[in-house]
């Protein structure tokens, strides 16, 4: 069956709704590109039910169809993302299974509780962002030992993400400041703390970053260009610490020339 159709709705919604992975998308091998796009718009689908739907059970119903199309429970019809996504999951040979750790971690996403603590940060990072980096690694090299690097660029990647979402998070009754690092229940509520509980996940992600840059995967070979978004990762950091910053108010963003020519220049690096 030609998926072509498929592939290029995938390719307009990355590029609509997650500008970051699409201009990292860029410089993946041509034939390859649409595949890691497809599994990008997937997570794109996943991670915006809760703003699609008017309450939690109706998201856990969508998570639920997601995971019968993974399963082969339900068929893709006429849905273009679960049809280029299965299309890929079978060229590849990709386990669903992680697939489905990454919509059973969202399930935080549909509800108001806290974040509890560092290592459900993490636990939840790694589920998400770091399975999309590892599965993106596998499509570009399927003998690549990506494990390592995809659990360290998930961090980073996703506690960037996270922290420039905080002014939305505030808006929608969440947060994923870990209740160990904050224990109030506002966001609003200690400035100081938050201040701080917000410098501790910076440096975490910044630790996470410097691991990245020592695995051998991302410095060399096919699959080193999946990791091509962690390299965006900096540049939101230091916007988070330039004077007049409001963590809750705050949009943090930075020019898409500077992006590209970050991700070229970190491109350029891959031996």
């Amino acid at each position: 069956m030609d998926h072509a159709a498929d592939y290029a709705f995938c390719d307009q919604l990355l590029r609509r709704e997650d500008k970051d992975r699409w201009l990292a998308c860029l410089f993946l091998p041509a034939a390859l590109r649409p595949h890691v796009v497809a599994l990008y718009a997937f997570s794109h689908e996943i991670a915006s039910v809760r703003q699609r739907v008017s309450e939690s059970l109706l998201g856990e119903i969508r998570f639920q169809y997601w995971r019968d199309i993974l399963t082969g429970e339900r068929g893709a019809d006429e849905a273009p993302i679960a049809s280029a996504l299965l299309d890929t999951v079978e060229r590849f040979g990709l386990p669903g299974q992680k697939l489905i750790s990454l919509i059973d971690a969202r399930l935080f996403d549909l509800y108001d509780e806290p974040m509890p603590s560092v290592a459900a940060l993490e636990a939840y990072a790694k589920a998400t962002a770091g399975s999309l980096f590892q599965l993106a690694a596998t499509i570009l090299d399927p003998q690549a030992e990506a494990a390592g690097a995809a659990a360290h660029a998930g961090l980073a990647y996703a506690i960037t993400g996270l922290l420039r979402g905080l002014p939305w998070q505030v808006a929608a009754g969440q947060t994923y400041v870990p209740r160990e690092l904050y224990p109030a229940s506002d966001l609003r509520a200690d400035g100081p703390a938050l201040d701080a509980a917000l410098t501790r996940l910076r440096a975490l992600a910044r630790q996470n970053l410097a691991a990245l840059a020592a695995e051998p995967v991302t410095c060399a070979g096919q699959a080193a260009p999946a990791f091509l978004p962690a390299a965006l990762c900096e540049l939101y950091l230091r916007q988070m610490e330039k004077p007049g910053y409001d963590p809750l108010t705050t949009l943090v963003e930075v020019p898409q020339w500077r992006r590209q020519w970050r991700l070229w220049r970190a491109a350029g690096r891959i031996g």
